[in-house]
């Protein structure tokens, strides 16, 4: 069977472009690559972690997964917020130096998933010592809006396997 060129099309389009699920903190939007998320959920309280850092809020236990919870909003030194019903927590697949693991920020609000060209995302800017873009893997404008898509391995990674060991001796 040969393929249409609807199903052509749809294959250059996947290979041109990143699904990226956006997400709010506060006036910003941020994304991450699609492929990361294994679930979306709401609110809940975890359970905290001594000797954690501040923006690590602590563990949930997901269908006998430990996984640990981080407020991006502190990651980023951002003024804290209350959670609401809109706040939702977004587990994600990120690769640490302890292997791959599942791990959970939490943001204001998810907004959508969408396609943005690859040729549309630019390079994090240099901004001098003082201030760390590593984490950023590139911006794009979207819908008249600046999108910054970030690299969760290295925005999350060190944290999670500094977390890990705390976590799995807390719930022992």
């Amino acid at each position: 069977m040969t393929p249409n060129t609807s199903e052509i099309s749809q294959a250059a389009a996947v290979l041109t472009s990143n699904q990226v699920l956006t997400f709010t903190l506060g006036d910003e939007t941020y994304g991450v690559d699609i492929l990361r998320v294994q679930e979306i959920r709401g609110w809940s309280p975890v359970t905290r972690i001594p000797q954690s850092p501040a923006h690590v809020l602590g563990v949930l236990n997901l269908r006998g997964s430990i996984v640990p919870i981080v407020d991006l909003r502190m990651r980023f030194d951002l003024e804290r917020a209350e959670y609401t019903p809109l706040t939702v927590i977004i587990v994600l697949s990120v690769e640490s130096p302890l292997g791959r693991r599942d791990f959970g920020v939490v943001v204001d609000g998810v907004s959508d998933v969408i396609d943005v060209p690859r040729d549309e995302i630019k390079p994090a800017p240099e901004l001098g010592a003082h201030v760390s873009t590593e984490f950023i893997a590139g911006l794009a404008s979207v819908s008249g809006r600046m999108l910054m898509l970030l690299d969760i391995d290295r925005l999350i990674g060190s944290d999670i396997a500094g977390a890990m060991p705390l976590a799995e001796a807390a719930c022992a």
